[in-house]
């Protein structure tokens, strides 16, 4: 049965109530194509980034539409010819679900209109981690290892800290969302990192 709402964002977003840094990201881009591919986390030269998770609404695609936004398609193409195609996967709150109705049909879709594959997964954004984690320990990618891409702090940033994975925070998207938890979202930022100026609050740092 579909999802009305989504459950485990409402369960999982309580965390921030004890620890805030859950839904902060390890680095920003204002829009897709801002993006500077090959990833490297800033402080982290070390790091070696293998896997890619991709949010689709208002990341790389418009919402509810499930193709890749024109303006984006340069930037989507050198991230298929930086990173093998396998260790790239779609993850979404809609394609992919238990709401993509006649067996995945948009999640179909959108694997033939991006040539990625889409995670098939019933709990919705950030209750799904231990599906992708399984998908990309069969490519020997350690959680450490992937960088999850996105424009929600309380789904995909706050489930890349949980995965004990890296976060990128799309923070405009193909269009600055004026719906109330993106706002909210926003203005949460606001007060955890921008107007702490020197003393920002942090995200935690994966471990191997």
């Amino acid at each position: 049965m579909p999802q009305i709402f989504n459950l485990s964002a409402t369960l999982n977003v309580s965390r921030l109530l004890y620890n805030p840094a859950l839904c902060l990201p390890h680095m920003t881009a204002k829009t897709f194509d801002q993006l500077s591919i090959p990833f490297q986390i800033p402080n982290h030269s070390d790091v070696v980034i293998k896997g890619i998770v991709l949010d689709k609404d208002n990341c790389f695609a418009k919402d509810h539409d499930d193709k890749v936004w024109p303006a984006y398609e340069q930037t989507w193409t050198k991230l298929k010819e930086t990173y093998p195609i396998q260790n790239l996967l779609i993850v979404s709150n809609s394609a992919g679900t238990d709401d993509d109705l006649n067996n995945h049909q948009q999640a179909q879709v959108l694997e033939s209109t991006t040539g990625v594959a889409v995670l098939r997964h019933s709990v919705k954004k950030p209750g799904c981690l231990d599906e992708i984690k399984q998908h990309f320990a069969k490519l020997n990618v350690k959680p450490s290892e992937i960088l999850v891409i996105g424009d929600r702090l309380f789904t995909d940033m706050l489930m890349a800290n949980m995965m004990g994975s890296w976060g990128c925070w799309i923070s405009q998207g193909v269009e600055l969302s004026q719906k109330m938890f993106p706002r909210l979202e926003r203005d949460m930022y606001q007060r955890l990192v921008v107007s702490r100026g020197d003393n920002p609050w942090v995200p935690p740092t994966p471990s191997n």
